[in-house]
């Protein structure tokens, strides 16, 4: 009990401690919302005039492309994954073994934490924001809302997709930093996409793929703090705790490797008791 007491006492602390720069989220903040105001007033009402009468060379890529922004198959993967690392743990014989199917479980389990909980927010926020969809613009405008309407027409900020794109992409990329242009590559074709089949605006995809990506980024440094996945360096922001073995490691993308200790030293929390 004493042990217990003491550990959730040492957690408490370590979210307590202000080791990630108030200064860089107020940063952050600040030109993510500029960003949004702009596209609002600047991009929406001709994007979505253009999609309602012109035909887009682009738009049978972005039919093509826009449901994997659906978070089914990404949360229903991630609790596949997490089922069969902890059956691995449990059945392996080796004590590498059983760090290495605890690290995929915890890698698991913020994939599904981040896309899961990321996308309910989302939701909440279009049903209480009520933003017409560009479907409407001809007959509303671009400025119209209705608050809780329990119309789908009218949940169109931010764009649940772009957030489900936003938080896997950044899980992604927090996890695998040397594909992370790869990764902003993908978020950003597949948060669009809502934008070329008609769907959204460009600012609700904007809106959801911040709130995605500072959704996953937060999470990670939850877990970094609890020792879970993730340590902190000294500016705050959150990496591995261990290298992935990634044998297709591009070179010349400004990553160096970091010095961890070995994946068989990895000792997740349930199993230091």
């Amino acid at each position: 009990m004493k042990s217990t007491i003491k550990n959730l006492r040492l957690r408490r602390q370590r979210c307590q401690k202000p080791n990630f720069s108030i200064c860089c989220i107020w940063t952050w903040a600040f030109i993510t919302i500029n960003l949004i105001v702009i596209a609002l007033f600047l991009l929406d009402s001709p994007v979505a005039s253009y999609a309602q009468h012109n035909s887009q060379v682009l738009k049978p890529i972005g039919r093509t492309i826009t449901d994997f922004g659906k978070s089914d198959w990404i949360i229903y993967g991630s609790l596949l994954i997490f089922a069969e690392a902890l059956v691995a743990y449990r059945l392996s014989p080796t004590l590498r073994g059983r760090f290495q199917a605890a690290f995929v479980g915890h890698m698991a389990i913020y994939v599904f934490i981040c896309v899961s909980l990321s996308g309910i927010l989302a939701n909440l926020l279009k049903r209480i924001i009520g933003r017409a969809r560009p479907t409407l613009f001809d007959e509303l405008g671009f400025l119209s809302f209705d608050s809780l309407s329990g119309s789908a027409r009218f949940e169109s900020f931010p764009s649940g997709h772009a957030t489900t794109a936003g938080a896997l992409m950044m899980a992604m990329a927090l996890i695998a930093p040397p594909y992370r242009l790869i990764f902003l590559s993908m978020g950003l074709w597949l948060g669009f996409s809502r934008v070329i089949v008609g769907a959204h605006y460009p600012s609700d995809v904007i809106a959801g793929l911040a709130l995605g990506t500072w959704f996953s980024l937060a999470t990670a440094i939850v877990f970094s703090r609890h020792k879970l996945l993730f340590r902190q360096r000294p500016d705050g922001m959150p990496v591995l705790r261990h290298p992935l073995p990634l044998s297709l490691r591009p070179h010349g993308m400004g990553y160096s490797k970091p010095e961890f200790p070995p994946l068989a030293n990895y000792r997740p929390r349930f199993a230091q008791a």
